[in-house]
């Protein structure tokens, strides 16, 4: 399609286009119940995020706001920086501009994990610079899935096996919001190659050294099983709908037992030991992502051994997740970590 009929799309919203109509109203929807003029569109060339950038276009066409977009070169691959500035000569050519924020740092362990601890922390600071204050990014139903696979290979509980929240807090300015999850990648897909006529494809979603790409692999195999993803989704969203109805329940516990300081957070001891084993994890996840102002929260295995060398000794001193652990008599205090 040439790039005048695009952005002719771009402009009415998606309306010739019934499927595609729906689910830019519910972008829509979503975007606007944050009652916000200013977003960052996470991009990273693919279907899924360039349909993202598409969606995000035209909702900034219709409601008159300011949308940044920011593509990550980790720098892991030879040809990454060549890869970056490919996307954005296409973005360029609708109207798009996009912002490469390079990563300076050596990943040599962990790949995943790292690239998207640095990769949220570059979105951040380019957040904090142009004072953004949500996150857009491209997740959808197959991820939602993925993830379901992959924890439930890591022995995860309901949290972990519940689908991802559309909204997460990144810190305490920051929100993280996931607009697609709803969505089938096929369905972005179509997106993108209606509006850029192309996407681009990462190699290392091919390589099967990484877990997400393995269980990926799966999906035909699962589906000729008669194991859809759609079946799977549906039970993702019944954990998703028990998980929230016990963080109704947490939360009230959680507001009763705790002593926030300004440079410490005091448990209450007595209350923290009347818990049971899934409720005293809970306390702990939230003290320390809280606390810590980290996105992510300690994996459950660690925290479970934390608790298990705090019943084991009384008085004791550990650390996890940034912070110090102290065990007294009447309480588990958390103090921020000093890593100088």
């Amino acid at each position: 399609m040439s790039k005048k009929n695009s952005n002719v799309i771009l402009k009415d919203n998606f309306r010739n286009y019934e499927e595609l109509f729906h689910i830019y109203s519910k972008f829509k929807k979503q975007l606007s119940s944050f009652k916000k003029k200013t977003f960052l569109v996470a991009v990273s060339g693919g279907p899924d995020s360039l349909a993202l950038a598409a969606l995000a276009k035209s909702y900034s066409y219709e409601k008159k706001c300011r949308i940044y977009y920011a593509l990550i070169d980790h720098n892991i691959r030879k040809n990454s920086s060549r890869e970056a500035q490919s996307v954005k000569r296409l973005l360029k050519k609708y109207g798009i501009s996009l912002n490469i924020l390079k990563n300076k740092q050596l990943i040599k362990k962990n790949i995943q994990s790292q690239a998207r601890e640095i990769r949220y922390n570059l979105l951040t600071n380019f957040c904090k610079k142009k004072k953004i204050q949500t996150i857009l990014t491209a997740h959808n139903l197959e991820d939602q899935v993925e993830t379901f696979f992959i924890r439930l290979s890591r022995g995860s509980g309901l949290d972990g096996l519940s689908s991802m929240k559309q909204v997460n807090k990144i810190n305490k300015d920051i929100l993280l919001v996931r607009p697609l999850l709803d969505f089938k990648k096929i369905q972005l897909i179509k997106i993108s190659k209606i509006i850029f006529g192309k996407f681009y494809i990462d190699p290392t979603n091919k390589d099967t050294k990484y877990l997400r790409t393995r269980i990926r692999n799966l999906k035909n195999s699962l589906e000729k099983s008669g194991i859809n993803y759609d079946q799977i989704f549906r039970s993702i969203k019944n954990l998703a709908s028990s998980r929230d109805t016990l963080d109704l329940y947490f939360n009230s516990i959680y507001k009763d037992m705790i002593d926030k300081k300004r440079d410490k957070i005091l448990i209450n001891l007595e209350s923290f030991n009347s818990l049971n084993k899934e409720m005293k994890m809970r306390v702990f996840k939230k003290s320390i992502k809280d606390f810590s102002n980290a996105y992510y929260s300690p994996r459950s295995k660690k925290i479970f051994n934390l608790i298990n060398q705090i019943k084991r000794k009384k008085n004791t001193k550990l650390t996890l997740g940034g912070c110090i652990i102290l065990g007294e008599k009447n309480h588990i205090i958390l103090k921020k970590e000093n890593k100088n």
